[in-house]
């Protein structure tokens, strides 16, 4: 891959100039008159450009090219669609059209464009006059037009003579640097409410990432004397949120320019505080950078939320200019442009509106058969938040959720509302929010005296109910859609890991890491060996490093899930109920009221682990080839809930990751059945001869290969004659390391039954011959030796078409030992003889296959010659220096895996006397 980055000028065209017939352009995206879509009153102000080679990895590379080039220019809100359609043009590019890829990303003052080149023209790209139904974006193949189609504000498609070019363009979100805008005039009454003196806490982050400044009021929120932090970086603090699919995280938010936002700190007592902070990016005298954040408690976030600029449109004025909309009026101006600050405004505004104690939103499902807990206020949020409850029937049903209604004592009518059991309210009014008469909504205010509210307040109520409906369900939309798209990038990454690795244990690790915290604070993974055996433990994660070894150690204690197929996720109450038990024990005994623990971890590490688990906890089956291989458990800590359209995001990658898990478990066994299988063709430990050292160095090419085609033995025929072989069948593999066996077992065989070496080597011609259309043609050097009283050795070979043995003598000649015979599993009728060689003291009878003598650079090959230079230089070196020398060269002789198996044979004859 080549990249280029180059700030600000106008980009170079990357197509070839020259004497070229000019490029052929189509109208192929909606919104575009010219292909070549560039606008020309828009200033390109930088442009980052990358090619990449035609192979598959090359998409998951250039998925981080065009993450990291757009959150390093702080264009964070279009990441996720510019990640997802630069994965599917550069697949259709480097994967379908098998040639390499060019990326180019614009910036300019409009927006980002990003063009993906390819050397495949003649697939081109047919003219869409009308509009014409493309499928859904969310099926697995040919997506990538429609995707530019569905999520692209324009996109085209370039012809040339030897590139076809798609591009697309995504505009930026209207959010001018700078831009500052007053809100109305409001009564006291209206104001946002904050409990006693509002804190704001300065804290300034160096270049690094590490505090250097902490004020009092940061002292007083987060419990940390300013000594205690200086100096650590933020991210040890921070307890930052993620969004499915996105992968802005804390850095890179201290890298913008400005950013604002909502996150938690960890204080003193290891309690999360929710903050709303404003980071500014400054630099001092010096021109050293650093960002000073400004922090609030997240229910005070108006003192610092900047809100965006109201369109003069929107609002009707009365006669004295004033503004009158009845939503304006209600929810103060401007409104928040996120769903989240929409509703806990919403309440807000409801609670005082009423003058309540408490006031919560609920969101209805898209079937409308349950409501969604969204924003709540005088109520413990955090235990409540996502919670659903059922509409029409069931235990817990809302049944107040389509009309108004007043409740003047819930003491009276238990359940009504299940949101405020426990809570101490008493009465209480809710109305329905409806979009063109259908449910969308429900919203209450409750106060702690009974009969505090009669229908007025609920006509009240409904009035602003009704003006804020139609903004609530707009916002929910866009946070659906800005969902949609940051879960399918999700999944393009999550499959794109998945897909990389097949080991089980790194295939356990990636699904845990992907779902923590992206999706849940905690997971753990179960796993069923086959239908008989339990589900076991396998993995467990929390986002919290501190927290997994509580949390397995309470999980080891209580019965794993059902194993039931079912798709979709299901809650699972023992892991909540256990914790529970645990907490209350541990605290008891920390009263002196219970029996005292043998064994401890202490009381802040059990409380921590019972409110690890202590929110909703789910599990969704793991199904791959019809079979449940295993369960995914997700959780999350004190009392909260999943969103459902994070639990659809589950259940979607739980498909992946069960197939991942399968495919895993299929290759490491078969893995281990080949390597088993293979390592019974390998000879045993070689025997101990004295007056002579052996050396054999042996490499089966291709991953997971133990034997292949080359193979080599040494073994005793009877007292004082041994037996070596090194040969070489057609081919690698499998196939090849079938021949092997049968060639060593019947080496042995038949010498041990007296056969001289051509005799053997006859009858294992036949038996090759007899294989059929499995018969391989061989290699092979055979040879008996007998160690010699006087300190020599004699040797009786046969080289039936082998690279002939290299015999190196004490003053450093080297000369072929024997002569070239036919090889094996060619013809029947075999005319084979015997030579005698006589190993002196300091003589090396070195014998290798072709995988040696033929490894390759290019155009340059080892061979013969290079193999007897090698040779020369190693008088005087053992027979394990020599194998090991000679292994070293040919290793180094090229960059490349070698290709084909090898096989080195050393044999050093020491004397009487060694040197």
């Amino acid at each position: 891959m080549t990249t280029g980055l180059h700030p600000g000028g106008q980009p170079q065209d990357p197509r070839p100039t020259g004497n070229q017939a000019p490029p052929r352009q189509e109208r192929v995206g909606h919104g575009a008159p010219h292909a070549d879509n560039r606008t020309r009153s828009a200033v390109i102000t930088a442009r980052a450009a990358a090619s990449f080679d035609p192979v598959g990895r090359s998409v998951a590379t250039a998925r981080s090219f065009v993450r990291d080039t757009l959150q390093g220019w702080g264009f964070a809100d279009i990441v996720d669609d510019a990640v997802v359609l630069t994965s599917e043009l550069v697949t259709n590019a480097v994967v379908h059209a098998g040639t390499s890829a060019d990326v180019l990303c614009l910036r300019s003052d409009e927006g980002v464009r990003i063009e993906v080149a390819d050397r495949y023209p003649e697939r081109e790209i047919p003219l869409q006059a009308t509009a014409v139904n493309m499928g859904s974006p969310d099926r697995e193949g040919g997506r990538g037009l429609q995707l530019c189609a569905a999520l692209a504000g324009r996109w085209g498609v370039d012809y040339s003579p030897t590139h076809k070019q798609v591009w697309f363009h995504l505009d930026l979100p209207d959010r001018p640097v700078g831009t500052r805008s007053a809100g109305p005039s409001l009564p006291a009454h209206l104001l946002p409410l904050a409990d006693g003196r509002v804190r704001v806490a300065v804290i300034q982050i160096d270049r690094v990432g590490a505090i250097s400044a902490w004020n009092e009021d940061a002292e007083d929120l987060f419990g940390y004397a300013a000594e205690q932090v200086i100096g650590k970086p933020l991210t040890d603090l921070a307890a930052w949120p993620h969004t499915p699919g996105t992968s802005t995280g804390i850095v890179e938010a201290l890298q913008l320019s400005r950013w604002e936002g909502s996150y938690g700190l960890r204080g003193a007592s290891g309690r999360v505080t929710p903050v709303y902070a404003s980071h500014l990016r400054v630099r001092d005298t010096g021109g050293e950078p650093s960002t000073v954040c400004l922090l609030v408690r997240d229910h005070e976030r108006a003192v610092l939320q900047t809100p965006l600029r109201a369109s003069a449109t929107d609002t009707t004025t009365s006669s004295e200019g004033q503004a009158t909309d009845p939503f304006e009026v209600f929810i103060g101006s401007p409104a928040p442009d996120d769903l989240d600050g929409l509703l806990q405004r919403t309440v807000e505004r409801a609670r005082d509106m009423l003058d309540g104690d408490s006031a919560f939103l609920l969101l209805a499902t898209d079937d409308e058969t349950e409501l969604e807990v969204r924003a709540s206020t005088g109520l413990p949020s955090a235990r409540q938040r996502f919670a659903r409850v059922p509409v029409e029937a069931g235990p817990g049903r809302y049944g107040s959720a389509r009309m108004p209604a007043v409740h003047e004592d819930l003491t009276v009518v238990p359940g009504a509302v299940p949101l405020l059991a426990g809570t101490g309210m008493r009465s209480v009014v809710t109305v329905p929010l409806k979009v063109e008469g259908r449910l969308t909504g429900s919203l209450g205010v409750a106060a702690e005296g009974p009969a505090r509210y009669s229908n007025e307040e609920a006509l009240r109520l409904q009035f602003a109910a009704d003006r804020i409906a139609l903004a609530v369900e707009s916002a929910r939309l866009g946070e659906l859609e800005r969902l949609r798209r940051g879960s399918l990038s999700f999944l393009v990454e999550a499959s794109d890991l998945l897909a990389g690795t097949l080991d089980r244990d790194q295939t356990l690790a990636l699904m845990a890491q992907m779902t923590v915290p992206t999706l849940a604070t905690w997971c753990a993974v179960y796993t069923i060996a086959d239908q008989a055996s339990d589900p076991f433990l396998s993995y467990v994660l929390h986002e919290d490093e501190e927290r997994i070894d509580g949390l397995k150690a309470l999980l080891s204690k209580i019965a794993p899930p059902d194993p039931v197929p079912t798709p979709g996720a299901r809650v699972w109450a023992a892991p909540g109920e256990a914790a529970h038990q645990a907490a209350l024990r541990t605290s008891m005994r920390s009263l002196g009221l219970g029996e005292p623990a043998s064994v401890t971890s202490g009381i802040g590490t059990t409380l921590a682990t019972a409110a690890a688990v202590g929110g909703e906890t789910v599990v969704l089956p793991l199904v791959a080839r019809n079979r449940v291989i295993g369960m995914l458990t997700l959780g999350k800590p004190s009392d909260e809930h999943f969103r459902q359209e994070i639990l659809e995001l589950a259940e979607d990658l739980s498909r992946r990751a069960a197939l991942a898990l399968d495919n895993a478990r299929l290759y490491s066994e078969r893995t281990a059945i080949s390597q088993s299988l293979q390592r019974s063709l390998l000879p045993p430990d070689l025997p101990h001869i004295d007056g002579v050292e052996v050396e054999v160095i042996y490499r089966a090419a291709g991953e997971g290969n133990e034997v292949g085609g080359d193979f080599y033995d040494l073994f005793p025929i009877r007292d004082g004659v041994y037996g070596f072989a090194i040969g070489d069948v057609c081919g690698t593999g499998p196939e090849a390391a079938a021949v092997t066996g049968l060639a060593r077992h019947a080496l042995r065989l038949l010498a041990r039954e007296g056969f001289g070496g051509p005799a053997v080597l006859e009858r294992l011609n036949s038996a090759i011959l007899d294989e059929g259309a499995r018969s391989r043609f061989l290699t092979l050097l055979y040879g008996e030796l007998w160690p010699q009283e006087d300190g020599s050795a004699m040797l009786k070979v046969v080289c039936a078409g082998h690279p002939l043995p290299l015999r190196l003598r004490q003053d450093g000649t080297v000369e072929a030992a024997a002569e070239p015979q036919p090889l094996l599993g060619v013809m029947e009728d075999l005319e084979l003889y015997e030579q005698t060689i006589t190993l002196d003291p300091g003589d090396v009878l070195l014998c290798v296959t072709d995988g040696v003598t033929e490894r390759r650079e290019g155009t340059r090959m080892l061979g013969d010659d290079g193999l007897t230079d090698v040779l020369t230089t190693c008088t005087g070196l053992t027979a394990g220096a020599v194998a090991a020398r000679i292994m070293r060269a040919v290793e180094r002789f090229a960059s490349d895996a070698p290709s084909d198996d090898m096989a080195i044979l050393a044999m050093r004859v020491p004397g009487l006397q060694r040197d």
